[in-house]
């Protein structure tokens, strides 16, 4: 372990977060929207999560199979830790007024809503900057704000973004129907690269003084990160097809079936990782075979394949822990397939911190995964998870704007703050006592 990380666990709550102090304001709904905050919250940013009363964001609703934890979504605590929960009528005029005297007193602005409704709600980008000109304004959506797309305020999702960015496409096996990825990769790989960009766009606001106005399209985002790619089809006109798991950059890798029935995912492209898995195999003489010399040679689909099928039968007289245990040997990479239970339970990533139980005072025990990021001097970290919707009102509006009780109780009035409906994933779990996760005591 660096000297720098030495009690890193042990000490990260008494540690400041790298970005206390920086306030933003977050409209979002379902992953694509929220996801982005939640990567500030956790480095120590103040992040107000604005729902709409009562229901608040749809992600709420997005449970597997049905399954609430105390009546609320898993897929929504995990999205949503650290935040300060509030609803506010956005279609409301004096709810507007209230968004803009928060905005005011703000760094950053996050929406995802279709082109064109934040105008309508009067708090689009231009009027924002009235009342902040140093904001840093971020509108994402399936499409971007502008362009043929957005003109026709397509709908979009995860999976539809995965769809018309080809990522489904070329994710399935040869000869087989697109398979979309079972996980919202489209949303939080945009999530994350929103973030890259506001944060770029802070370090400029740090350097002159001026915010700016940011927008970007969940399915280009996705497109980002197909790699070589698009490269390939604008070079050499050939569309990329799909390959199930093995890697058309990277031979020999691949997943392969092994003696237990368990899967083991190898690759070995280097010249040393390369004779390393040959001499594992027993067949060190490969290593030397005119198809297999060089890593361009075995590239050749024939090559290709003639390896890999040598690996597939070798795997089947192997469990998945010895083909593990062979690769740190001989010097490849080899590793049995995890499932989340594995993953869970893994000992290097409780011993990292990675994977911890959140003990929160609302919602009790449960496990979760830290930012995937270690910072000695400025560690980001979760201390608390969701709340029900509206929860922070009376906080934030003490708080920040400076509202007495009887303001706030107006307000209620005209329905201009509200709370949660109740209903799953809204209220509070059945067993709250009616103190435990107000804004005080966290």
């Amino acid at each position: 372990m660096p000297e720098a990380f030495k009690d890193y666990v042990k000490n990260k709550f008494r540690k400041p977060a790298p970005l206390k102090g920086l306030r933003v304001l977050e409209v979002c709904t379902l992953l694509f929207g929220p996801a982005g905050p939640s990567f500030l919250a956790e480095m120590g940013a103040e992040v107000i999560k604005i729902e709409l009363p009562p229901l608040g964001d749809v992600t709420r609703s997005l449970n597997p199979f049905g399954w609430f934890y105390k009546e609320q979504g898993p897929a929504f605590m995990h999205i949503n830790p650290n935040k300060y929960y509030m609803a506010l009528d956005l279609h409301i005029d004096l709810g507007q007024q209230i968004f803009k005297e928060l905005a005011a007193k703000s760094d950053i602005v996050e929406f995802n809503l279709r082109p064109g409704v934040t105008s309508r709600w009067n708090v689009g980008y231009d009027e924002i900057r009235e009342v902040n000109p140093r904001i840093i304004y971020i509108e994402k959506n399936g499409f971007g704000q502008w362009g043929r797309y957005a003109a026709e305020n397509r709908p979009s999702n995860d999976g539809a973004a995965q769809a018309l960015a080809g990522y489904a496409w070329i994710s399935s096996f040869p000869n087989r129907p697109p398979l979309k990825q079972s996980v919202w990769v489209c949303d939080v790989f945009g999530a994350l690269m929103g973030e890259v960009a506001v944060l770029s766009a802070l370090h400029h606001r740090n350097k002159t003084g001026k915010g700016q106005y940011l927008e970007m399209s969940q399915s280009e985002n996705i497109m980002r990160a197909m790699g070589w790619v698009w490269p390939y089809q604008q070079l050499t006109g050939k569309g990329a097809e799909p390959a199930g798991n093995r890697d058309q950059c990277i031979c020999p890798a691949d997943t392969f079936l092994c003696k237990d029935d368990k899967f083991a995912a190898l690759a070995a492209p280097a010249p040393d990782e390369f004779r390393g898995l040959c001499t594992a195999m027993g067949k060190p003489v490969l290593a030397d075979d005119a198809r297999f010399a060089d890593h361009t040679t075995r590239l050749q689909d024939e090559n290709a394949f003639a390896i890999l099928k040598i690996i597939a039968d070798w795997a089947r007289t192997k469990t998945a822990d010895e083909i593990e245990t062979l690769g740190k040997e001989h010097g490849f990479a080899a590793t049995r397939l995890h499932n989340a239970r594995d993953e869970n339970e893994d000992p290097h990533r409780r011993e990292r911190d990675f994977v911890k139980e959140i003990d929160d005072p609302m919602y009790g025990k449960y496990v979760e995964h830290e930012l995937p990021v270690m910072m000695s001097k400025t560690p980001p970290k979760i201390k608390w998870t969701v709340r029900p919707v509206g929860f922070d009102n009376e906080f934030i509006m003490a708080k920040i704007l400076g509202k007495t009780q009887s303001e706030i109780n107006e307000l209620y009035r005209y329905g201009v703050l509200g709370k949660w409906k109740d209903m799953q994933g809204r209220r509070p779990p059945p067993d709250w006592d009616q103190k435990s996760g107000v804004i005080l005591r966290r």
